[in-house]
């Protein structure tokens, strides 16, 4: 991997941290847990008590390609902020930080990380089955924390 792939797959990992990205990590899907962007090292697992080190090239995320945005979404997105500026040039087509947060939050390759082989087109539902998994896995969780109190 080039340095400034690097550098770009981090900066893009970095800004989708809150939004439990996916990562094919040897074959294996786990979720992105933490960056050391100094030292290019990423924390990948299933939970804060089950992860491993590894590094920024073991990893790919998982994304969406901009072209599989519903209508229902291309609605959602366009209307994040409705908000008037009053500037001497037209600024629209510049993202605000609300519309990149939501980007990150519904997994979208809005860098072009996919066509670069830095990432891997997510199959279709993808993500409503990982939330599933994974609040099922937490309830587990809980359920038997309290057995064992």
């Amino acid at each position: 991997m080039k340095p400034e792939e690097k550098e770009l797959l981090l900066k893009d990992l970095c800004a989708r941290l809150p939004y439990e990205v996916k990562v094919d990590h040897f074959g294996t899907v786990k979720e992105l847990l933490g960056i050391m962007p100094s030292s290019e090292n990423v924390m990948v697992g299933y939970d804060i008590n089950d992860y491993e080190d590894s590094t920024i090239e073991d990893i790919k995320p998982y994304l969406r390609p901009m072209s599989s945005m519903t209508e229902e979404e291309r609605n959602e997105y366009r209307n994040i902020d409705n908000r008037s500026y009053s500037c001497p040039m037209d600024y629209a087509h510049i993202p605000t930080s609300d519309r990149i947060d939501w980007l990150n939050a519904h997994h979208f390759d809005y860098r072009g990380l996919i066509e670069k082989g830095l990432a891997i087109e997510a199959p279709k539902g993808m993500w409503y089955i990982m939330r599933k998994i994974m609040k099922m896995s937490m309830r587990f969780k809980e359920w038997y924390c309290k057995l064992n109190l």
